[in-house]
């Protein structure tokens, strides 16, 4: 049986989703991508936000004239993707 992700890993699986989308991705697909519930997902995303790793920015679409919503990763989420990477690399290579 798999093991649950600690809250580290969620954030990492969160950011790394958006990052594969090359920084832009809906929120529904983010949801599917990190593999969280709805109610999750906006808990995470909300402190996300809060430390400034991500941000939500609306799109006018073109055919419905609405504005659709999508997440953004920033400098500062892209600076903690590549230290928690080196911290993975560094705990692996120790074997832990």
């Amino acid at each position: 049986m798999a093991t649950r992700r600690s809250r580290l890993e969620l954030v990492f699986d969160i950011l790394l989703a958006i990052q594969n989308k090359g920084g832009r991705i809906k929120p529904t697909h983010l949801m599917y991508k990190s593999n969280l519930s709805h109610k999750l997902l906006n808990t995470y995303l909300d402190e996300l936000m809060g430390k400034e790793l991500v941000r939500v920015d609306e799109e006018i679409v073109r055919k419905k004239k609405t504005p659709n919503k999508v997440v953004v990763i920033t400098d500062k989420g892209l600076g903690f993707l590549a230290e928690f990477r080196r911290m993975r690399e560094f705990t692996d290579a120790f074997g832990l």
